[in-house]
């Protein structure tokens, strides 16, 4: 990215974030697919760095490849514009969730989404009253 493109890209965000429309519109003007672009890259400059691994005494730990993998799926989400404000957005969020950071390599999703199918049923139950637990 150009410094300028990043400039832009950055006032957007801000104007988004303050709710100043007029300037937000402004940086708009560059037209939708540059500026979706240029929020893209910016995510992965802020995304990226942020989650990635770090070791801890030269070793990478747990927590530094969940949230790798968590950053990864952020900007995932954001380059497939995924909105959370639907129940297909949702869905697919948790799919990819589950892709991502549930299984190991892509590996058997159904059988992950069986399994917390199957928790969850348990919680509901477990959460009803007059429900005993057995031992």
């Amino acid at each position: 990215m150009e410094p300028d493109d990043v400039a832009a890209a950055l006032a957007y965000i801000q104007a988004w974030h303050t709710r100043d429309i007029d300037t937000a519109s402004a940086v708009a003007d560059i037209g939708p697919e540059k500026l979706y672009r240029m929020l893209l890259d910016v995510a992965a400059r802020v995304f990226v760095p942020i989650t990635a691994p770090d070791d801890h005494d030269g070793e990478p730990c747990a927590h530094s490849f969940l949230a790798a993998a968590l950053g990864r799926l952020l900007l995932e989400l954001a380059c497939h514009s995924v909105c959370l404000a639907s129940s297909r957005g949702i869905a697919d969020t948790i799919v990819r969730f589950t892709e991502t950071i549930l299984t190991e390599d892509h590996g058997d999703v159904a059988d992950v989404l069986r399994q917390l199918e199957a928790a969850g049923i348990r919680q509901a139950m477990e959460a009803l009253p007059g429900h005993r637990t057995t031992v």
